[in-house]
């Protein structure tokens, strides 16, 4: 709506100061002709804001004006407490700060809006690991936050999963990615990426460097993800499922199912999907942790060794130690002469 965009407009060049007609355009995903148009309409309405010609022109408000926060819809309101999570907040040392925050919108809010937010603290709470996942111990992730804000260089001792596995690093940290509960350290030179968790000793240089202005820490992990994925998954797996299961209900790449190649129901039930797998081993852990529910059409290599392993299974279990020997205490079946 033209309205949410002028309101938008206006605090984009309150928070930013200068911005271009091209930079309003991209981030409202518009038309600079549109843009124009806003613009002016903004000027009618009294609203002191001016541009300036040539490379470094663009638009900004007169010095010192300040618009009050207004414009909220009931949407905005609760999706503004529903992002403030406090467990993240808090490890990075800024919990009571958040609270302030929280605590200085709400009483800016209408009573409407207020109660909107209110409901929404109460209803949902964002609890981002996995069930299964223990938690890492950060000691030093408020150090790191501390660096990426204050653009400082930090020496650190840092454990990874090649030999050798100790090694030093010297960051210019850019910036920090939660993902899946765990944090992430993006820093320069390169950039690379660090488990924070990973840190085993930090030192502050007491040096400064300069963050590279065009960096873009979202854009970077998506493609930083999508890099990854490609890297780790190299090989594909055709399996074929029992009635009712899914990939996701025992491996951690179910949710990469390939749904071109998914098959439907056979008259048996039956589906046959293909998933990427990091290496045989990885696949064949993951896949025979769904026993008979599953069977691996392909590769032939991954299906052979899923074989071996139940073949010393079934040897291995066919009695158990302490079980009396055959026809020794076992009950009559029934009906039996």
């Amino acid at each position: 709506m033209k309205s949410s965009r002028l309101v938008s407009i206006l605090l984009l060049l309150q928070t930013r100061g200068r911005m271009t007609a091209a930079q309003l355009a991209a981030e409202l995903e518009v038309s600079v002709r549109t843009v124009y148009r806003d613009v002016e309409a903004l000027g009618a309405a009294g609203v002191p804001l001016y541009g300036d010609a040539g490379h470094a022109g663009g638009y900004r408000l007169l010095h010192g004006y300040r618009t009050r926060l207004t414009g909220l819809t009931t949407e905005e309101a609760e999706a503004l407490f529903l992002a403030g999570a406090p467990g993240p907040a808090a490890q990075l040392g800024l919990g009571a700060v958040l609270a302030a925050a929280q605590l200085k919108v709400r009483a800016a809010l209408p009573a409407e809006l207020r109660g909107h937010a209110d409901r929404i603290s109460g209803r949902f709470h964002l609890d981002a690991p996995g069930w299964y996942a223990r938690g890492e111990e950060t000691p030093y992730l408020p150090a790191v936050a501390d660096a990426v804000w204050n653009n400082r260089v930090l020496d650190i001792a840092y454990r990874r999963w090649r030999t050798p596995t100790d090694v030093d690093r010297r960051l210019e940290p850019y910036g920090l990615v939660l993902k899946a509960g765990r944090w992430y350290v993006v820093a320069g030179p390169g950039p690379r990426t660090f488990r924070v968790d990973q840190i085993l000793r930090l030192t502050d240089s007491g040096e400064r460097f300069d963050r590279p202005d065009d960096f873009d820490l979202a854009a970077y992990w998506t493609a930083y993800q999508r890099d990854f994925h490609e890297r780790l998954y190299t090989a594909e797996a055709v399996v074929r499922l029992a009635p009712g299961v899914t990939m996701a209900r025992a491996t951690p790449v179910g949710d990469a199912v390939r749904k071109d190649t998914a098959e439907g129901a056979g008259a048996d039930g039956w589906t046959v999907v293909t998933v990427p797998v990091e290496s045989l081993e990885r696949a064949h852990d993951e896949l025979l942790r769904l026993g008979a529910d599953a069977e691996v059409l392909a590769p032939p290599e991954l299906r052979a060794r899923l074989a071996r392993t139940v073949t010393t299974l079934a040897a291995r279990y066919r009695s158990c130690p302490g079980d009396p020997p055959d026809g020794v205490g076992n009950p009559r079946p029934a009906g039996g002469n």
